[in-house]
């Protein structure tokens, strides 16, 4: 009897912790045992926090619980994603995915992530997707909340926030992942394990080209009219960190990228993809030049309609110099001669050139071949060095408990992040840039301290 009645004791208070205490509390700050879900909370509910949020419902150990955006509704159907986003939309699809295994399943729902950071204490890791402008504020702060966080490209909106995030990275230990979803593919592995292997010899040029554009073509400057907000819109939540400005349906959805203020034209856009391959292949950091000119009409509120940067790297290591050159909206380097007749370069991809010949690399880490394309064929790869992906969300909630670092981790995330605004930096400035790397500023131009370090509205400063 008494010895029944102590192990009915003993297994009623476990039971009792149990209930009492989360269990990121029992295991310690960032928690989660690999037999349990990833409680994930989406903070910017747009597209791209829907398209996200759509490749975690294949991941079985994930949950969405969370949603926050200053938006109710948006309609996408203007724009590649199609159908309705926004805070209640995604819900709604959260809501109705879990709820075929969980009946009366339910997905809490802010417009303010930070009281959704402070009210729901199950949430394990945050997926950030929101305009750039918005992505360092929100990573931090989770961070330091305790989360491991996701975090969709550009990782930041410049450069003193990339170095930032990096460093908090750092202290908290969080797991990271930034979305150049390209970096998980087969192919940007192959890409660095042909270099590394002298496929083509030492790499002295690289050309990355994406076809994309200004949304807002006609825009000159930033729009004079004053159009009531929406139902649904906190606009001033949506600012943020910015200064108040009236809203306008030029600014959102998706079209916000042609602002300055809220996100970085073309290359802000697409570097994190494109010039991903050259950054990891060659071990690229710090730039000892960049030169930034626009195609078509820019001002100090709004981006180009294209743009070609010249960066300029010193030897690294056995590796030589190296020139990059980066163009957008269908601007591109010449057709190599091994290219055969009748053909052109893909509209999207990655030229590298070396010593004893080139490859040609699909856009967004796609797969390599040599020139002339049967040199491919004959070519014997070189064994895999490279870890394989098993997919860029799952790597990333593998991490989260416990597993390898994902490898577009805020690390790396932030120094590829840092040589696309490098770009950006000499192309506001309309001048060559001459980068001192040890302390983030280029030389002999104090103008640029501004947009290295942007000014942040009372109430939303980072540190």
């Amino acid at each position: 009897m008494k010895t029944h009645r102590r192990q009915f004791l003993a297994s009623t208070a476990a039971a009792a912790v149990a209930t009492i205490f989360p269990r990121h509390v029992l295991g310690g700050p960032k928690f989660v045992p690999p037999s349990e879900k990833v409680h994930v909370a989406l903070v910017g509910a747009g597209g791209q926090g829907r398209t996200n949020i759509r490749s975690l419902f294949r991941e079985a150990d994930a949950q969405v619980i969370a949603v926050a955006d200053p938006i109710a509704r948006e309609d996408m159907n203007a724009f590649y994603y199609k159908g309705m986003a926004g805070r209640e939309p995604v819900r709604e699809e959260i809501e109705k995915k879990y709820s075929e295994a969980t009946p009366n399943f339910r997905c809490a729902a802010y417009e303010d992530f930070r009281e959704m950071l402070d009210k729901e204490k199950s949430i394990d890791a945050v997926l950030c997707a929101t305009p750039d402008h918005l992505h360092a504020y929100v990573s931090i702060l989770a961070m330091q909340a305790g989360k491991h966080v996701y975090c969709e490209k550009p990782l930041t909106h410049n450069i003193w926030e990339a170095r930032l995030v990096a460093k908090v990275t750092k202290e908290t230990g969080a797991a990271t992942q930034m979305g150049n979803i390209g970096h998980s593919n087969i192919g940007i592995r192959q890409t660095c394990e042909w270099i590394a292997d002298g496929a083509i010899g030492r790499v002295r040029e690289v050309h990355a080209w994406v076809g994309a554009n200004r949304w807002n073509k006609h825009l000159t400057g930033r729009p004079t009219d004053t159009p009531p907000v929406p139902a649904g819109v906190n606009w001033d939540l949506w600012l943020g960190p910015r200064e108040p400005r009236p809203y306008h349906p030029a600014y959102t959805p998706v079209t916000w990228r042609d602002f300055w203020a809220f996100g970085l034209g073309g290359l802000g856009d697409f570097g994190c993809h494109d010039l991903d391959s050259a950054c990891w292949a060659l071990d690229l950091t710090a730039p000892l030049s960049v030169e930034s000119l626009a195609a078509g009409y820019m001002d100090d509120e709004i981006a180009p309609h294209g743009e070609m940067c010249y960066y300029q790297f010193g030897p690294r290591g056995d590796q030589p110099a190296v020139s990059v050159t980066w163009y957008d909206s269908g601007l591109k380097p010449p057709c190599p001669p091994e290219i055969p007749a009748g053909s052109s370069l893909p509209g999207r991809g990655a030229l590298f050139v070396g010593d004893k010949g080139k490859m040609l690399c699909d856009g967004a880490g796609g797969a390599p071949r040599l020139l002339p394309y049967e040199k491919t064929a004959d070519y014997v790869k070189p064994a895999e060095t490279i870890p394989r992906s098993k997919g860029h969300h799952r790597d990333w909630l593998d991490a989260c408990k416990g597993g390898p670092a994902a490898s577009s981790n805020f690390e790396y995330g932030a120094r590829l992040t840092e040589l696309v605004l490098l770009g950006i930096l000499s192309l506001r400035l309309r001048k060559k840039v001459f980068w001192d790397a040890a302390n983030a500023q280029a030389r002999g131009l104090p103008e640029a301290d501004p947009i290295i370090r942007e000014s942040y509205r009372k109430g939303w400063e980072i540190a």
